[in-house]
């Protein structure tokens, strides 16, 4: 079995960064396609960015390019989400999933994102 631990998520203010990690519990992570996405309260959830191993490709949404950067280190079995300039539109509780078919998702860390 795959467990997805996300965290970093915290209070900060826009224009600043934050740095989301996933980690995997129970197996390796670059057996998965990985991604993130988020949700925010009253909206529907969305699609931020994708990472697939052998080659290492990534993917981000239209909406954080330039800003944000998913990368993952299979040795230690960690995802990661570098989130740089945050907006106030950036407020979601963020997810970390696994599998082409999102078949493993964490709890979710919170990012909230004040003026």
């Amino acid at each position: 079995q795959l467990y997805l631990v996300e965290s970093g998520g915290g209070l900060v203010q826009a224009g600043e960064s934050l740095r989301l990690s996933c980690k995997a519990v129970g197996r390796s992570l670059s057996g998965y396609r990985m991604a993130w996405y988020r949700q925010n309260p009253g909206k529907d959830r969305e699609f931020v960015a994708g990472l697939w191993w052998s080659p290492e490709r990534t993917f981000v949404a239209d909406s954080v390019k330039g800003r944000f950067t998913i990368s993952g280190d299979s040795n230690k079995s960690t995802l990661y989400l570098q989130m740089n300039n945050l907006k106030i539109e950036d407020t979601a509780k963020y997810y970390c999933t696994a599998g082409d078919t999102h078949d493993y998702w964490g709890q979710g860390t919170t990012v909230t994102v004040s003026a």
